[in-house]
């Protein structure tokens, strides 16, 4: 996989709207880190963790994903000789409480969750460093009762806090200090008592000048009087200081011993995280676990473009086995560019292991490699023209390209002469289908259509056109490939049928009559017919070979690819290998690649059985029988078939 690959596809932005749902910055880390990976039993895995995880936010979305901010720092500084501050064990007080809180609620999801609760288990219970935290760690500080010394001079410290605050108040009610003072009140710098003494009177007064005001009118005095009250007090918080170092310390290792236990634990919340932000995805998108494999078999059904959201049209498609290369054709906007893109981009979200908005009968195949042509992508700054840049990116994909590797393609061959646009395009095809890639290609060029159409392993498809409202529904159909609807289209919209009419003899050297008439929903049907019998009139067909041509018999149950449907061969092959199957009452014609044999026409029905009974109209058999017996001129029999 490449930078260029998740550009185009917008695998970023799929993985910012999973971040959203993310409660850490750690959890949100490791989904912008998110790979795809090529391992079939690890994206199982991946999908079974979203789909467990699903199950368990539709009984209770509140899951205890929480305190993990700021653990990564606290673990950055152990083993360093310093200890930890008290804000940092209550965070981790926090953080195991958090551990509590969710082996409690993993406790009963083993019997539906079996694999997500079993993670649980590696976050070890730490009771004693919990509690040795809770009984030191107060408030944001250490507690008295950490230790008796600390206790024993906690208590000292109020005492001389206290004596020290009322020799002041007696010094400021003096009469001895009353001239002096600029105001009657006791402030403190510096951890030390001060009062406010007017410039003036500075040596009237015995003490320290430990401030001045920003006018420079008063000074704060500390008088000797109570100097000695000041250093004991100092002393004490001295002491003070040394013995919450000791706790800290303490407590610091206590925390070291039980390091890995505790990094263990952190890994255990953020995969969570990671997890349930994934499944809280998959439910705002309707995502659904899928089938994966390494066959490279690749069925969406009901699929949507997970960035579209509502607007997004269902995208059902499938490339059974034989099949890997799909050439879509329709018009400009008409939705081809967002088809293939949902495939590259749903393939990728599959082997990140998420839930895609697919039918979960969908199933996936897994690539080494996705490599994608779409845009212009016109380098400035190279002076490479839309085309040239275009081709510097289809060599990089053909030496990149091997049997493990999806291929999309946007309009193969643009941006140059048509004529040798698509031949060249038809060249690169044909050169990625050797290589055993699986291809997805968009293209206008007509020939490529055809192309794909008589050659073993490709495929057409063609996005849906609404003549009527000459709007594109965005429904990609499966099997045959657009056809083009210029001439209707122009002819509906007032273009005078004469200039129709010369443009069609330019395009197809032939004449062919327009009536305006025509722009009535049945006849723009016919005329499309028309175009489409004669569009190719004069191009060699391709014939096969005896041997070549897959041989099923009257009778056979075969199954249609991409439908799915199941039809009843009548006859057939011609040379260019197109048997007559009659599906659902109606006989058509579909090339022996689109066919698969289901059950044998000898399993289903015995060597004399009459297959008019299954080919041929009630009445017509009624006729049959009647001709068999006696000349009617006046019975005849239409058959239905080519």
């Amino acid at each position: 996989m490449n930078t260029h690959t998740f550009k185009v596809l917008e695998v970023q932005e799929i993985k910012e709207k999973i971040a959203e749902f993310a409660l850490t910055n750690e959890g949100k880390e490791k989904i912008y880190n998110l790979i795809p990976s090529t391992h079939l039993k690890q994206i199982e895995a991946w999908l079974d963790e979203v789909s467990e995880a699903v199950e368990i936010l539709k009984k209770s979305s509140s899951v205890p994903v929480h305190g993990l901010s700021g653990m990564e720092q606290i673990l950055s500084q152990l083993n360093k000789g310093t200890a930890l501050r008290p804000e940092q064990f209550s965070k981790l007080h926090d953080f195991l409480e958090c551990c509590g809180k969710m082996r409690r609620f993993m406790k009963d999801k083993e019997f539906y969750a079996p694999r997500v609760s079993s993670y649980v288990a590696a976050i070890e219970e730490l009771p004693e460093l919990a509690g040795e935290i809770n009984r030191c760690i107060r408030n944001g500080r250490v507690d008295d009762y950490a230790t008796k010394e600390l206790l024993k001079i906690r208590k000292q410290i109020a005492i001389h806090e206290e004596r020290l605050k009322e020799k002041t108040m007696q010094l400021i009610r003096s009469n001895k200090y009353k001239t002096f003072l600029q105001e009657n009140v006791v402030s403190q710098r510096d951890g030390r008592y001060v009062i406010p003494i007017k410039k003036e009177y500075r040596n009237k007064i015995k003490g320290s000048v430990l401030d001045t005001s920003a006018s420079g009118s008063t000074l704060f005095i500390e008088p000797e009087e109570i100097a000695l009250y000041s250093e004991q007090l100092t002393w004490l918080l001295a002491d003070e200081d040394v013995e919450v170092q000791k706790v800290m310390t303490y407590l610091t290792g206590l925390v070291e011993e039980k390091e890995q236990p505790i990094r263990t634990a952190i890994e255990t919340m953020v995969h969570y995280d990671f997890v349930f932000a994934k499944a809280k995805y998959s439910r705002s998108i309707n995502g659904t676990k899928v089938k994966v494999n390494e066959e490279k078999q690749i069925k969406l059904l009901q699929a949507k473009h997970p960035l579209l959201g509502d607007k997004a049209v269902p995208l059902s498609l499938e490339m059974m086995e034989g099949q890997s290369a799909l050439v879509i054709t329709g018009p400009n906007t008409g939705g081809k560019t967002v088809s293939i893109k949902t495939v590259g981009l749903l393939t990728l979200m599959v082997q990140c292991g998420l839930h895609i908005p697919a039918a979960e009968e969908s199933n996936l195949s897994i690539f080494q490699r996705i490599l994608v042509d779409i845009g212009d992508g016109q380098s400035i700054t190279e002076n490479l023209s839309t085309f040239s840049s275009r081709i510097v990116n289809i060599i990089e994909i053909l030496k990149d390209t091997n049997d493990q590797t999806l291929v999309l393609l946007d309009e193969l061959g643009s941006g140059t002469d048509p004529g040798e646009g698509m031949g060249l395009a038809t060249a690169i095809l044909e050169q990625l289908y050797h290589k055993g890639a699986m291809l997805f290609a968009t293209t206008h060029y007509s020939e490529i259509k055809e192309f794909a159409d008589e050659h073993p392993g490709f495929i057409n498809g063609s996005m849906e056109f609404n003549i009527e409202t000459l709007s594109p529904t965005y429904r990609l159909n499966i099997g045959r490939g657009g056809e083009s609807q210029a001439f209707a289209i122009a002819l509906k919209l007032g273009i005078h049928p004469k200039i129709i009419e010369r443009a069609h003899q330019i395009t197809y050297k032939e004449i062919m009559t327009y009536d305006n008439k025509e722009t009535d929903r049945l006849k723009l049907k016919e005329l499309e017919k028309q175009v489409i019998i004669n569009k190719y009139k004069n191009r060699k067909k391709t014939i096969y070979p005896d041997g070549m041509i897959d041989e099923y018999s009257k009778g056979d149950n075969v199954k249609i690819s991409p439908t799915n449907e199941f039809g009843i061969v009548y006859g057939g092959p011609d040379k260019q290998g197109n048997y007559i199957v009659q599906v659902k009452g109606e006989k058509i014609t579909i090339n022996h690649k689109r066919l698969n044999l289901y059950i044998k026409a000898e399993e289903l029905y015995p060597s004399d059985y009459d297959f008019d009974i299954i080919f041929e109209s009630k009445e017509n058999r009624k006729k049959s029988k009647i001709l068999s017996k006696r000349h009617d001129s006046e019975i005849i029999i239409k058959h239905s078939d080519f």
